[in-house]
């Protein structure tokens, strides 16, 4: 099985490499100033690039972390995650966008962790449903949130995540960098168009018709929220 996968590796390249024009890294060949950094969730369901049609190298820097989380602890203190800031410190981004997604497993197993329900999960994965949970905790506690909605309670608490994501970086941000918070929707829980990346926060703001004011005026429809 690992074989065919790697022969289907090299073959996936090969074909990546066909497609690619001769100047396609020229601009980039010294270095790399993308406008936009985006943390996503690293699930296999939400393409990163894809999503945003990005076709050329240094665009969008693109890290993820379980649960699309921003930060991470060092020292006991945490502090925005790396590869979050390295793009804000270091290649003049000044623009970051924080993407949770519909039917999040990082969620639902926090909201596990939470309730008490479920297994201990591997150290590296169990540390990030660690630093989520008290998140899923306060959603819980939070009255937006309701389990006997319409919306999938998971779905719900993946917004409220992003929301506190957005907050976090916004008290630890310059005034200059924007963030804004996303939910991709591959479940019809937004919209009715799969693969829908819908604006629910911008620089701490979710409130929708204030955000509709935002957005061009054909893409009013991209504003949703479920809280």
């Amino acid at each position: 099985m690992a074989e065919t996968l790697l022969a289907e590796l090299l073959e996936r390249n090969d074909r990546h490499t066909t497609t690619l024009e001769d100047d396609h890294f020229s601009e980039v060949k010294d270095g790399q100033h993308p406008p936009v950094v985006a943390m996503c969730c690293p699930d296999s369901r939400v393409p990163q690039t894809a999503m945003w049609d990005v076709d050329r190298p240094g665009w969008l820097f693109t890290p993820s972390t379980i649960g699309n989380q921003v930060w991470d602890r060092v020292d006991g203190e945490r502090v925005i995650d790396g590869s979050v800031q390295y793009p804000v410190a270091f290649t003049g981004t000044g623009v970051v966008c924080v993407v949770g997604h519909t039917d999040c497993g990082a969620v639902s197993a926090a909201l596990e962790a939470a309730r008490d329900e479920g297994e201990p999960a591997p150290t590296g994965v169990e540390k990030w449903i660690r630093l989520l949970t008290p998140v899923i905790e306060a959603g819980l506690a939070d009255d937006r949130v309701d389990p006997d909605a319409d919306a999938p309670l998971v779905d719900q608490l993946a917004e409220y995540n992003v929301d506190r994501q957005v907050a976090f970086l916004r008290e630890r941000l310059d005034a200059d960098v924007t963030v804004y918070g996303f939910m991709y929707d591959f479940h019809g829980t937004y919209g009715d168009t799969d693969g829908r990346a819908y604006l629910v926060n911008a620089d701490g703001t979710s409130d929708p018709e204030t955000l509709r004011d935002a957005v061009p005026a054909h893409a009013t429809e991209y504003v949703r929220r479920l809280l």
